[in-house]
């Protein structure tokens, strides 16, 4: 059977790894609280260092990208998650305001390293017809660590915010001895003509690329208004915001149980254009349940029809973006799609508290299912533009004349 199919050892040590990883990843959502109940800063501050903390992850995944490409993918997943390790070790151990916003920054320049050359391994090492569902049992994997995360938070956070550091820290050394102690070895560096020819490439000269990039950016943009102002909006309809994170499990529990059904043969072999549509659409209609419930069964329906949607779409884009890159380049194509995230950080909070405060919570539902919908629209020519250039062997093919 098609969907049977072990995947790679090393991606499956890689997923355990990142999976251990994420369960320590709760931290920086106690960022603003230990700013302003620690060291007695106002909210306006705690949110510009949130801001700055946001804005330091872009160049992080794009220098990512291209360590993972010039020094090799293990030595960058290790050095970005030590690196991490060091700057919350400091948040936890700073003793003045003006320490914990400067490892706040030096964070967010490490915090997002050893995401490009994660997902680049996979493409390396995985067929691209298994590629999504690689893809997407990481996603899994990261999901149902979420849920631990979060427990673990709870508890932790009762007994001293700084606490939450150092258990991210640790979780990140772990995950970094791990990934250095048993997955592959990088290969040795290229000879200077093939660094020389690896540097011309230029993913921002790719427009599918930047297509792609463009509409990740929406998505990440709808995405992280759920993370981000779904708690507002259940408070503004008289919910109890922390109903929100039964709604994150719920759907993280969706995203896990979504695993198997994603190889039978039907899901495995939708095509990409149908996939991304199908996708969109349950994440308009999730996002449409949003703005007409009005207590809490409603949300969670809603909460399972959207995740649903996100389980089809996350594998696959990544496939998608790692189809675009020429030989050794891997790396790069992914960071330069990844900064979506962190172009979304920045506007999403903006664009979802203005919504809210002038649309109400079921406008801004509205609106962002609209938003899903257009982009169910724009699949059918997106996909056909951006299909992957590269023959039976593997190797990268020229983009077509429109595309150059």
């Amino acid at each position: 059977m098609h969907g049977s199919r072990r995947l790679p050892r090393a991606v499956r040590l890689l997923i355990v790894a990142r999976a251990v990883n994420r369960l320590g990843a709760f931290s920086m959502s106690f960022l603003t609280a230990l700013l302003t109940t620690g060291f007695g800063a106002s909210a306006a501050l705690a949110g510009g260092v949130s801001a700055a903390f946001g804005l330091a992850t872009i160049p992080s995944r794009l220098a990512g990208g291209r360590l993972a490409d010039r020094i090799g993918r293990r030595r960058t997943i290790v050095a970005g998650l030590t690196g991490c390790a060091v700057a919350q070790l400091g948040l936890a151990a700073a003793g003045s305001l003006a320490a914990v916003i400067c490892c706040a920054v030096v964070l967010g320049l490490v915090f997002e390293l050893y995401e490009p050359p994660s997902q680049a391994m996979i493409a390396d090492v995985v067929a691209p017809g298994e590629q999504v569902r690689a893809y997407g049992l990481l996603n899994a994997a990261l999901a149902a660590a979420g849920m631990g995360a979060g427990v673990l938070a709870a508890g932790l956070g009762r007994w001293d915010l700084r606490w939450l550091f150092v258990a991210d820290a640790l979780t990140c050394l772990l995950c970094a001895l791990t990934v250095h102690l048993v997955l592959p070895a990088d290969r040795r560096a290229p000879p200077p003509a093939a660094t020389e020819q690896l540097t011309a490439v230029t993913p921002w000269r790719d427009r599918a690329l930047l297509f792609l990039l463009a509409t990740g950016t929406l998505f990440a943009v709808i995405y992280l208004q759920i993370m981000i102002t779904l708690p507002l909006a259940l408070d503004q309809q008289g919910q109890q915001p922390a109903d929100a994170g039964l709604l994150f499990t719920v759907s993280a529990l969706t995203i896990c149980a979504g695993q198997p059904f994603m190889r039978r043969s039907r899901l495995d072999a939708l095509s990409a254009t149908a996939a991304f549509v199908a996708g969109y659409l349950l994440l308009a209609a999730g996002l449409s349940g949003y703005a007409l419930a009005h207590d809490l069964t409603g949300y969670l329906s809603a909460t399972v029809v959207w995740s649903a949607g996100d389980a089809l779409l996350v594998g696959r884009v990544y496939t998608v973006v790692a189809g675009l890159a020429p030989a050794g380049a891997k790396g790069r194509y992914l960071a330069v799609y990844g900064t979506s995230w962190g172009i979304a950080g920045i506007a999403a909070p903006v664009v979802g508290t203005q919504l809210l405060e002038h649309a109400g919570p079921a406008g801004l539902w509205s609106a962002m299912a609209l938003a899903s919908l257009l982009l169910a629209g724009l699949q059918s020519t997106l996909v056909r533009y951006v299909t992957p250039r590269s023959d039976g062997d593997g190797q990268h093919r020229s983009a077509p004349a429109e595309m150059s």
